[in-house]
């Protein structure tokens, strides 16, 4: 029954192809949904996925960037007393309001103080060493290239972040942060836009002689005492940390998972609409291969097949044009991105859909009666 499900597909290929499309439709809203809020969301991480160092140090609780809060500097001490401990660099992070052009208002900006030397660890991934050290010019700062026009200056322009003035030195790609605008200063810099006045920064990145140790030296680093001063995470972990806060915490999650069920549904519907049309119109030939003997349970097969068969076309439809508009988005700074996990799991539906479609087009068979052939 496998080539003549494959054979119909071919044959009557102008039947299922609304089928094909409804399928390749779903799987592109899935997976585009995904990578866009997997986009989004992980720019809530942005400082620590584009930055190097192995733990994190920031106070108690911190469930993302944005709130953390200053911490002493006996943190900074004992890691630095630790023997598995290679580098500890501080990170202020500074709330800030942008004052630019009177024509774009006041802009929430973040500011990240961050080290300038070549080899630092903050925002290696995305800042060349000459760019860093652009930062050390008097009031220099460095923005995402996407956030120029939402700032409205350009490079060399100049604005006040909480009454003082700073002069864009540069651009980067890859710094855009979930709910505001992301700065980049030097340490300096940003301990002038500090309104809060303390010496205390908000984070320590702590780099280690062997990075396979991480767990094990977060844990031994980690204060004693009911109400510690500070708390030590992993990379992975505070990473993680962030992405959930703003999937879940802020109830967006909630939003992106109701949207899924929504196209799941959607896309069921439509393409078990499509493919009982296509079945209808071979009613006669199923009718004619029940009269020759082929009992019903081999012709659901077929339909399922035939759905099977339609459900994968579709899902390479749907991969092939998803990879032409994440190409596109990446080229107008959108962010979007998609692992491979996710993309497993969208697979998964699209083909449960297509499955679910096939099973619904089955109640059609009910209908391919030798007797119609006498009609």
């Amino acid at each position: 029954m496998v080539p003549l499900a494959r054979r119909t597909l071919l044959h009557e290929w102008r039947r299922f192809l609304p089928s094909a499309v409804a399928v390749a439709f779903s799987g592109l809203l899935l997976l585009v949904q995904a990578a866009l809020v997997l986009g989004i969301f992980s720019s809530a991480a942005v400082y620590v996925q584009r930055s190097g160092g192995d733990l994190w140090i920031g106070y108690p609780g911190t469930q993302s960037i944005e709130l953390g809060r200053p911490i002493p500097h006996e943190a900074r001490i004992r890691a630095l007393m630790d023997p598995a401990v290679l580098r500890v660099e501080p990170f202020r992070w500074v709330d800030g309001d942008w004052r630019g052009p009177a024509d774009k208002g006041g802009v929430s900006v973040f500011v990240s103080g961050i080290d300038t030397r070549p080899d630092a660890m903050m925002f290696a991934d995305v800042l060349s060493p000459g760019l860093r050290a652009r930062l050390d010019e008097p009031e220099g700062v460095v923005v995402d290239r996407a956030d120029l026009s939402k700032l409205g200056l350009a490079v060399g322009g100049q604005a006040i972040i909480n009454g003082h003035r700073v002069r864009i030195v540069g651009v980067g790609n890859g710094l855009r942060a979930l709910g505001g605008v992301n700065i980049l200063a030097s340490l300096a810099t940003a301990a002038r836009l500090d309104e809060s006045g303390t010496d205390e920064v908000a984070y320590y990145v702590v780099k280690l002689r062997d990075p396979a140790l991480a767990g094990e030296v977060a844990a031994r680093l980690q204060p004693g005492g009911r109400h510690p001063r500070y708390e030590v995470w992993t990379r992975q972990d505070f990473a993680r940390r962030a992405m959930t806060y703003w999937m879940f915490e802020t109830g967006a999650g909630i939003g992106v998972i109701f949207l899924a069920a929504v196209v799941f549904i959607v896309g069921a519907v439509i393409t078990s609409q499509t493919l009982m049309g296509a079945v209808a119109g071979s009613i006669r030939e199923y009718a004619t291969l029940h009269a020759l003997g082929v009992g019903f349970g081999a012709l659901r097969r077929v339909v399922l097949q035939q759905a099977a068969w339609v459900g994968a076309f579709g899902l390479l439809a749907g991969g092939l044009a998803t990879l032409l508009l994440l190409a596109l988005a990446h080229q107008r700074d959108v962010p979007a991105t998609l692992d491979p996990l996710v993309a497993t799991v969208c697979a998964v539906m699209v083909m449960a859909i297509a499955l679910a479609s096939g099973l619904m087009a089955v109640r059609t068979l009910r209908h391919a009666d030798p007797a119609l052939l006498l009609r």
